[in-house]
């Protein structure tokens, strides 16, 4: 155990193990409902490296875990080695490299076919939500923060970017509430929301989700 520790604890593999941290720490959040697992989506396109298809973060993940195990297992492998010197030296800096290529090689591979799971055809209007009944998905929601589910007319879902004026003096949002979207904010590129109340809806509508 304690040989595995160090190596994870030293060169090359720290590097590794610090951004391991991160991306646990992400979807540790994401669990909790206080972070979307697309949120980097609309700023990064790996489909040059060949591992478009899937959000972001999915790609990073994969990436960055079989990073971590692949320098992990040479890091032990090298020590066991008992290689020193310059041999020593070479094996440590040509280490983060190769892990790195392994990490892009079964990252690519994992992808195609969970690129089948995020087909990649274009979603409703944003416009066609204005009126919508959603739901809260993450902890809270203020006026820089949120997001939540909305049912389209074809009974797709879509997770939204929601913001809750606070100047308005309703009750806070938070997760599993029900929410208006009546409003959509194009520079922002997310919609307003309020609590919504179900003895207050003067009918049904065909868009609620």
């Amino acid at each position: 155990m304690g040989e595995f520790l160090g190596a994870a604890t030293g060169f090359p593999t720290v590097v590794f193990s610090s951004a391991l941290v991160v991306v646990l720490v992400f979807w540790l959040l994401v669990a909790l409902g206080a972070a979307g697992a697309d949120s980097f989506d609309s700023d990064v396109d790996f489909d040059a490296a060949g591992l478009g298809g899937v959000p972001v973060t999915v790609t990073v993940s994969l990436t960055v875990v079989t990073a971590w195990f692949t320098s992990l297992t040479g890091s032990v492998s090298i020590g066991r080695a008992g290689l020193s010197g310059l041999t020593h030296a070479v094996a440590h800096i040509a280490l983060p490299l190769l892990s790195l290529l392994v990490a892009w090689w079964v990252a690519r591979g994992l992808v195609r076919p969970l690129a089948k799971l995020f087909p990649d055809e274009p979603g409703p209007s944003r416009q066609d939500f204005i009126g919508s009944i959603c739901t809260i998905r993450t902890g809270w929601v203020n006026a820089e923060f949120g997001q939540a589910e909305v049912e389209a007319r074809d009974g797709a879902v879509a997770v939204v970017q929601v913001r809750q004026d606070p100047r308005a003096g309703e009750p806070a949002l938070s997760a599993g509430s029900s929410a208006l979207l009546y409003a959509y904010d194009d520079t922002g590129e997310f919609f307003w929301a309020a609590p919504y109340q179900a003895a207050l809806d003067p009918g049904p509508r065909a868009d609620h989700g």
